[in-house]
C-alpha cells in the first residue's frame, strides 16, 4: 500500500525482477501506470483486475513507449482507495477522521474559531547586536488546513492578533498550535537555517463548551537534553460553535474511523508505513508553499517521532496506568477496612445494604446507575474551567535522569559510544527482566486455571471434580439468594472469627502445576 495525493499526476512503477544471484537482481520488465487512470473505490467492493504491458529495461520514454520495447504482460489489481483515512499525525492527537473520498464526507457539525493573540516572555533563540532575541511565528493545524502567522522579528513579546476558522466534523479531534523561531531571517546560527521549536499547545475540541469563548494563556514547554524548559506563554482565544446539537450528540455513537478500517482493517505495520509516507508528502507540499513550512516544523506538529523508545514516556505511561486503577484500589482498601470492622457503624450499614440488595436484586442496577449519576452531578461543581495544557508532572519531565533524556534525543540508529550504549542496554535489560517476571506470573495463574481439569495433577483434579459435584447439588437444593447472603456475611465476618493463614481455596490454587517446569 502507498499514499497518493491529488492531483494524481505521478506514476506507479511496477518492475518484475529475476534473482540471478546473491544480492543481484535482473530487471525483466517495467510498467508505468498513471495514477489518473487508476480506478477509484470508496467501499469494500472487489476491483476488476487488468493486464498491463511490461517494457524492457531499455525503454525510457514513459508517455510513448515504442512497440519493440514490449517485453510481456503482468496481471494486477490496482485501485485508489478512498474509504480509508490516512493518518499523518499521531493517533492520540488526530485532527481529522474523515475518509479521503470527498463523496463520503458528512456535513460539518460546527465551526472552530481560533484567535492567536500574543506570546509573552519568550526565551531568546538567537543573538543579534549583542542581545538575545527571536523571530517568531505560529503554526496551527486542524484537519487538512494548515495556517501560519506572519513572522514578528526581533521581539520576545510578539503580538500576532490573527484569527482563523475551521469546519468541525468530529468533536473527538485535536487542534495543535505551535510557536517557532524563524531560522531564515538574519545570520545563520548554530542550528543553521532550521526553524527552532519554542513550544506547542494541544486543545481537544470535545473539552470545549459550545459557544463559549476561552481566552487563556498556555505555557510553552519544550523538552531539551538538559531537561524541560518553559519557553514562554501563548495567549489564545478559542470558540467552538455548534450548528446542530443533535448531529453532534449522535456522533458519539458512531465509529471513530471510516467503515473501511473495520471491514478491511490495516495492520499496525501498514499504518506506521502509511503515516510516514503521508508526513513526507505533506512536508514536500508545504515546503513549496508561500511562505514555506520546513520539514522540521511539520514533524514537530505531527509528532513524527512519537513511536521512538523513551524511558521517560514509558514511566509516564506506567504511572498513568496506575492512576487509572487508583480508584479500584481505593475501593478495595475501603472494602478491606469494612471487612476488618475498622468502623463498626460503616460495616453494619454495608451489611444492611448488602442484605437489602440481595433480597431485592432488581434494585442492584438502578442503584448503581443512580450512584454514578449522583457522582457526575456532584463533580459538575468542580468541572475544569479551561482546556488542559502540557503537564510536566504527568509527563515525568520534572525529575528525569539526564542520561534518559540523552537517550531520548539520540538518533536512530544510535550515534553514542559503545560504552554508553552498553550501559543503556543493561538498564533496559533490567527493566525488561522485571516485566518478563510479571508476565510469567500472570501466565502461571492462567495455566493453573487450565490445570484444574487437565489431569496434570490427578489428585488436584479429583478434588476439584468432587467439589464441582457437591457445589452443583448445593446450588440446586439451596436458594441462590441465601448462598449469596451467606458468602457475603462470611467475607465480612468479624476479625474475631478470622485467622492470618491464607484461605483454603487459595492454598489449593497455589499448589496447582503450571508449565514453568517445562521452561528452559
Amino acid at each position: 500500500m502507498f499514499v497518493a495525493a491529488e492531483p494524481f499526476d505521478d506514476h506507479l512503477i511496477i518492475s518484475v525482477e529475476d534473482r540471478v544471484g546473491p544480492n543481484k537482481d535482473e530487471v525483466l520488465g517495467k510498467t508505468f501506470i498513471p495514477l489518473a487512470t487508476v480506478e477509484r473505490r470508496a467501499d469494500d467492493r472487489v476491483v476488476h483486475s487488468r493486464w498491463f504491458n511490461l517494457q524492457k529495461p531499455s525503454a525510457t520514454d514513459i508517455e510513448e513507449p515504442k512497440k519493440d520495447k514490449f517485453a510481456s504482460r503482468v496481471h494486477l489489481r490496482v485501485c485508489l482507495d478512498g474509504g480509508y483515512h490516512v493518518l499523518d499525525e499521531s493517533t492520540h492527537y488526530s485532527s481529522d477522521l474523515r475518509p479521503t473520498a470527498k463523496q463520503l464526507w458528512k456535513p460539518p457539525i460546527g465551526i472552530l474559531e481560533l484567535g492567536i493573540l500574543n506570546a509573552d516572555a519568550l526565551t531568546p533563540m538567537k543573538t543579534r547586536n549583542g542581545r538575545g532575541t527571536s523571530d517568531t511565528f505560529c503554526v496551527a493545524k486542524y484537519g487538512q488546513k494548515w495556517v501560519r502567522t506572519r513572522t514578528i522579528t526581533d521581539c520576545l513579546n510578539p503580538k500576532y492578533n490573527e484569527q482563523y476558522t475551521w469546519e468541525v466534523f468530529d468533536p473527538a479531534t485535536v487542534l495543535t498550535v505551535g510557536v517557532f523561531d524563524n531560522g531564515q531571517i538574519g545570520e545563520r546560527g548554530s542550528n543553521g537555517h532550521r526553524d527552532m521549536k519554542i513550544g506547542k499547545v494541544r486543545i481537544r475540541i470535545s473539552t470545549l463548551e459550545t459557544d463559549r469563548v476561552y481566552t487563556h494563556s498556555y505555557p510553552l514547554l519544550v523538552l531539551h537534553p538538559s531537561g524541560v524548559k518553559k519557553m514562554g506563554e501563548l495567549h489564545l482565544a478559542i470558540r467552538f460553535s455548534c450548528t446542530s446539537m443533535m448531529n453532534m450528540m449522535s456522533l458519539y455513537s458512531r465509529p471513530l474511523l471510516p467503515k473501511m478500517h473495520y471491514k478491511m482493517p490495516l495492520s499496525m505495520v501498514q499504518l506506521d508505513m502509511l503515516r510516514r509516507q503521508a508526513v513526507n508528502i505533506v512536508a514536500a507540499r508545504l515546503t513549496r508553499a508561500e511562505p514555506p513550512l520546513r520539514k522540521e516544523v511539520i514533524e514537530y506538529m505531527t509528532d513524527a517521532d512519537s513511536h521512538l523508545w523513551s524511558m521517560r514516556r514509558s514511566k509516564a505511561n506506567f504511572f498513568r496506568l496506575m492512576s487509572v486503577f487508583n480508584g479500584l484500589l481505593a475501593v478495595w482498601k475501603w472494602f478491606g477496612e469494612v471487612c476488618m470492622w475498622k468502623n463498626p457503624i460503616t460495616t453494619v450499614l454495608v451489611h444492611v445494604l448488602f442484605v437489602m440488595l440481595i433480597c431485592f436484586p432488581e434494585l442492584i442496577l438502578p442503584t448503581l446507575f443512580l450512584y454514578m449519576f449522583l457522582i457526575g452531578l456532584w463533580n459538575y461543581r468542580y468541572r475544569p474551567k479551561y482546556p488542559p495544557h502540557m503537564n510536566t508532572r504527568l509527563s515525568c519531565a520534572d525529575a528525569v535522569h539526564p542520561d534518559e533524556l540523552d537517550e531520548e534525543f539520540d538518533t536512530f540508529p544510535t550515534t553514542r559510544s559503545s560504552d554508553i550504549v552498553r550501559m543503556r542496554y543493561d538498564r533496559l535489560r533490567s527493566v525488561a527482566g522485571r516485566i518478563q517476571t510479571v508476565i510469567g506470573d500472570i501466565a502461571s495463574q492462567g495455566e493453573r486455571i487450565q490445570a484444574l481439569l487437565s489431569w496434570r495433577d490427578p489428585r488436584a483434579t479429583v478434588i476439584f471434580m468432587a467439589f464441582c459435584i457437591v457445589a452443583a447439588v448445593v446450588l440446586y437444593a439451596v436458594p441462590f439468594q441465601l448462598l449469596i447472603v451467606m458468602a457475603g456475611l462470611y467475607v465480612m465476618r468479624h476479625p474475631r472469627f478470622r485467622h492470618k493463614l491464607p484461605p483454603v481455596p487459595l492454598n489449593f490454587f497455589r499448589r496447582l502445576p503450571a508449565r514453568t517446569d517445562s521452561m528452559l
